[in-house]
This record gives structure tokens, sequence and C-alpha cells, in this order.
């Protein structure tokens, strides 16, 4: 798995643990719903910064807590 399939899991868990729909999710960041089904379809593979913080907002965690689980620390190991 590389950094976008991480991402792109780790956005889905977070909206099934908060039972809402990337739809809702779209609304609560204040991203388009065409910007999040491009990011969760594959077509847009390197999501800016701005975009990722404020998914995060929309699913009330910070950028590091995105991150800050093993499977991305499994991740990093695999990068090097």
């Amino acid at each position: 798995m590389g950094i976008y399939e991480f991402v792109v899991n780790r956005i889905y868990q977070l909206c099934k643990e908060r039972d809402i729909t990337p739809n809702a999710l779209s609304y609560s960041a204040g991203v388009s719903q065409s910007t999040i089904k491009s990011i969760l379809n594959g077509e847009s593979k390197n999501p800016g910064i701005v975009t990722i913080k404020k998914i995060c907002d929309g699913l009330d965690i910070t950028v590091i807590q995105l991150f800050d689980v093993p499977e991305y620390a499994q991740l990093e190991q695999e990068l090097k």
C-alpha cells in the first residue's frame, strides 16, 4: 500500500467511525463533492495539503491524527 491508498482508506475508516458518508464529509469540510469523489476514486492522486487539512477539519481531527496510526508507521518503514 502506498501513501495515497493509505489516505483513501483512512478517510473511509474515519467516515465509517463517524457514521457519515463522503457527501456529508464534503459538506462539513467545505470541500466540493466532486473533489472528495475524485480523491476517493483515485482520479486525484495528489490532493493538496489545504484540501487534506479541510478534510481533517470536517472529520474533527488534526492532520497529525490522520497519520498517527500503526498502519502509517508501517508504511513509513516500507518507504525507507
